[in-house]
């Protein structure tokens, strides 16, 4: 489980002024917690998603910010996927027939790309949208026994619309890359960890203090040197827009074909987006959809 931090009277800015409904925010030392606290399995809808995009904005422009930290105030869910509903409405509006960088890529891009240190401390299952904001973070540590990753997207008859496939070509491979994103199922932390899903997998009794140290850690060093060092190393990855962009025309693709909408009704007549409904492995809903 998480720490919540105390804050810091002298980290006051901006970001603590703001309120949030799906986000707890903590500062300390220049460091910012930000805990996921949003309904029964943390999902990304749309205040969820409209409330990174601005806590995005918030944290890159706030100097007393240079560390990002995000956790869950629910035990068994770290972030979880998409709502399908939401999907499905924005799939109707035209959202996804555009040739220009679709909202939550560019909100990850803008995670993975900016002048701040971020990391992903999992505690729980971070499945979809929710394993692709974990991969865009420049670290990310999982709880053993509690944390696990999936990209299940292929099992509602979609891809991942956020990037997944992309970042995990390049984390973990690409033979590996096709085994998450075609199986559908979780991954532990150990086998993330195993696989470069994730960094580490961590202890229960070790989590907390290794994220915070390490967070602090960086936090005391100079901002310039904290946002060139991390500049050095996204090099490699520059110029990828493109990639998100085809990747969303196939998305666009797929969440407009009938099998999608098939197996939605049948996930949601099946116990999904609860928090009993998801605890399992997500290869179940392979079999419980496969007649949809």
């Amino acid at each position: 489980m998480q720490n919540d931090k105390k804050i810091n009277n002298k980290d006051s800015s901006i970001l603590l002024s703001t309120e949030f409904k799906s986000l707890k925010v903590t500062l300390d030392k220049g460091v910012a917690f930000i805990t996921f606290n949003h309904g029964e399995i943390n999902i990304l809808d749309m205040v969820s998603v409209m409330e990174l995009v601005q806590l995005a904005e918030l944290v890159e422009q706030d100097s007393n910010v240079k560390v990002i930290v995000f956790q869950s105030s629910n035990p068994d869910y770290f972030l979880s996927h998409a709502d399908f509903k939401l999907l499905q409405e924005f799939r109707d509006q035209g959202a996804y027939d555009s040739d220009e960088m679709p909202l939550y890529s560019g909100l990850l891009e803008k995670f993975r790309t900016m002048p701040k240190v971020t990391i992903a401390k999992i505690q729980g299952r971070a499945r979809g949208g929710g394993a692709e904001l974990a991969m865009a973070m420049d670290m990310s540590f999982g709880e053993i026994g509690k944390a696990f990753l999936s990209q299940m997207e292929v099992i509602i008859g979609i891809l991942p619309g956020g990037g997944a496939a992309q970042y995990l070509a390049r984390k973990v491979g690409r033979s590996r890359a096709m085994e998450i994103c075609l199986g559908g199922g979780d991954f532990s932390a150990l086998e993330a960890e195993e696989y470069g899903y994730i960094n580490r997998a961590l202890a229960s009794s070790e989590i907390d203090s290794f994220v915070d140290e390490l967070a602090y850690r960086i936090a005391s060093y100079p901002a310039q040197a904290i946002a060139l060092n991390k500049a050095a190393v996204n090099l490699f990855e520059e110029g990828r827009s493109n990639e998100f962009i085809t990747s969303n025309a196939w998305f666009a693709e797929l969440v407009k074909a009938p099998d999608f909408d098939n197996r939605v009704r049948s996930f949601f007549s099946k116990g999904g987006q609860t928090h009993d409904g998801e605890l399992a492995d997500w290869s179940e809903w392979a079999s419980k959809l496969e007649n949809s």
